[in-house]
């Protein structure tokens, strides 16, 4: 997995440091006793880290020292902190199958279940992907169970589909709940509607969930477009008052939420190989890469167009299949720890609903983190406090 390797003994270290590169990297060291456990960590300076641990110790210092102990180094020089963060996380799986997990601190990303094997399916806050090829759907990643919870009761507001988390069994005896009295819900517990009709309502938010909310607010237009031509002026008011009540709640929607299953991305960050960009791909949530993708093209290619270029090189990059539901929950927390952070290096690309990458902005945005401009202005998100918690 790493692609240098170097022999370590204490009276040849001068030698050894001035051979490893001062740039950042993700590392192992390989103890001589072959059954000792190796030390891995990735470092921002390769050459200063090694110092620190391979040197003659220091008198009266209680900081690590593996210099009696290390038998072996290797590394890959990264070219971001992405990169190395991703890389990290593969070799600790590798090198510790049992611990990494609590080495790595990752924290699960925050998505929107629609429970679509219940009967009478629901919408919940979770962690957890069981798996992606039944019939229930995930959304996500968000940035905090808050913001989740906040945005799915917001949402769910504009529809009848139940909040209530039991499982139905209905009886026309039953009272129902408030949501029902505020007809809030169709109340399926009582048989207030038929299957039919609770079924088109799930069908009408997954569609607002799968369109990031395109669906209900061409919907609300097209009542209000129809109301004005029918000079049903309060109708269209009211129908104008409801786009502008939906309008927040869109914008908690953040750009990294889409649905797992047809999630499709590209992610763009710089690279440690000269005249190159590293780039990695993702799809159902689950990420490969890095490749690294020149920017100028071999002889033989320069012919071709850049997003040419591009798609040649993401077809030599296969998508990867994690081997459990756990894997793809760890990729999907890193990618949320990497969109949400303030000073998010590189950039991402989302394909749209057919599945098509943007390749007109991938090509400029390749260009701006080769040369180490500002990301494409992404869309805002409306801070989530406690405060606003329903």
């Amino acid at each position: 997995m790493l692609s240098e390797r170097l022999d370590f003994t204490p009276d040849r270290d001068r030698e050894l440091f001035s051979a490893v590169p001062a740039a950042s990297a993700v590392f192992l060291l390989r103890a001589a006793d072959p059954s000792a456990e190796p030390y891995v960590s990735k470092t921002a300076n390769l050459r200063r880290r090694l110092e620190r641990l391979l040197s003659p110790p220091e008198e009266r210092t209680k900081r690590l020292n593996l210099r009696d102990r290390v038998g072996g180094i290797e590394y890959s020089l990264t070219g971001s902190d992405f990169e190395s963060g991703f890389l990290l996380y593969r070799l600790l799986r590798l090198a510790f199958p049992k611990t990494y997990e609590k080495r790595l601190r990752l924290r699960f990303a925050p998505l929107i279940k629609l429970h679509l094997e219940n009967e009478y399916p629901r919408a919940s806050i979770t962690t957890r992907i069981t798996r992606l090829i039944g019939k229930n759907i995930y959304y996500g990643p968000f940035p905090s169970r808050l913001a989740a919870e906040k945005f799915m009761n917001d949402a769910l507001d504009f529809f009848k589909m139940r909040r209530c988390t039991d499982d139905l069994h209905p009886d026309p005896k039953f009272p129902g709940c408030v949501y029902s009295e505020m007809k809030m819900c169709l109340a399926p517990c009582f048989k207030g509607c038929t299957d039919d009709e609770y079924r088109a309502e799930v069908v009408r938010v997954e569609d607002f969930l799968d369109s990031s909310g395109e669906s209900l607010k061409r919907r609300i237009s097209a009542e209000r477009d129809r109301a004005s031509e029918t000079l049903a002026f309060e109708d269209a008011a009211a129908h104008h008052a409801r786009l502008e009540k939906l309008a927040p709640v869109l914008h908690q929607m953040p750009e990294p939420v889409h649905r797992l299953d047809q999630m499709r991305a590209l992610i763009v960050q710089q690279s440690a190989a000269p005249e190159s960009v590293a780039l990695f791909r993702v799809d159902a949530a689950a990420m490969a890469g890095p490749l690294i993708f020149p920017i100028s093209g071999e002889e033989h290619a320069k012919s071709q167009s850049m997003e040419a270029r591009i798609q040649t090189a993401l077809a030599d990059l296969p998508p990867v299949e994690p081997r459990s539901a756990l894997e793809r929950m760890e990729h999907l927390a890193i990618l949320k720890r990497w969109c949400y952070r303030g000073t998010r290096k590189g950039e991402i690309f989302f394909a749209d609903a057919k599945g098509e990458l943007p390749m007109r902005r991938i090509v400029r945005g390749i260009g701006r983190v080769y040369n180490g401009e500002a990301a494409e202005a992404a869309p805002l998100v409306t801070p989530v406090t406690p405060q606003e918690s329903p």
